[in-house]
């Protein structure tokens, strides 16, 4: 794999519901914006990073990197985050995660694209063990016509539009608590422990 051809793509764009509406990835976590740890474990991996955010687009933007905001009004799920960066990229594949997913594992990008190779996949999801992780994805960006029909169509669900394509999963069940995103308050605790020595 060389590295040069994948954009890292940060999704921020949710209203974060189930957080009262706080936007997860300025949550501080051990004196720290969750997006920086999340940064931080993703710049080694790509040649560059893209972070799409629909709110507090100037403080994202102070994080260094290009802030792209959904191309959809309303905030219509993480199909249009991707949608978005692969419009502002020139790289054959984008790899997509959560801001929300602070634990992301060193070495993730290159293992999907081994199996997206080995498999002659168009998109390589992890699966953690229990379950599809299906916004830790890399996606060729020769789907972007795909996603862009399947999103003018209507379709939102992420999971039917995996389904149209070549669907490669690779097994991180080893790593299965490295996938857990802040979904909830107490779902901050349990991350935070990880970063305190």
């Amino acid at each position: 794999m060389v590295k040069e051809d994948i954009t890292g793509v940060i999704l921020a764009g949710g209203q974060a519901t189930r957080m009262g509406g706080q936007d997860k990835g300025l949550l501080q976590i051990n004196d720290q914006p969750m997006i920086v740890h999340v940064i931080n474990a993703l710049k080694p991996q790509v040649a560059e990073i893209l972070i799409n955010a629909n709110r507090n687009k100037n403080i994202y933007g102070k994080f260094g990197y290009p802030v792209i905001a959904d191309d959809l009004t309303g905030f219509q799920g993480p199909l249009a985050g991707m949608a978005a960066a692969m419009n502002h990229t020139s790289t054959d594949y984008i790899f997509t995660c959560p801001c929300d997913g602070p634990l992301l594992p060193t070495g993730i990008v290159a293992r999907l694209h081994t199996v997206l190779s080995r498999q002659e996949a168009e998109i390589c999801v992890v699966h953690d063990g229990k379950r599809m992780q299906s916004v830790y994805a890399l996606i060729d960006c020769q789907l972007q016509d795909s996603l862009r029909e399947f999103l003018a169509c209507g379709g939102r669900k992420i999971e039917h539009w995996y389904e149209q394509h070549n669907l490669a999963q690779a097994d991180f069940s080893e790593m299965q608590d490295n996938f857990l995103n802040v979904n909830e308050q107490r779902d901050l605790a349990v991350v935070s422990v990880h970063f305190t020595d």
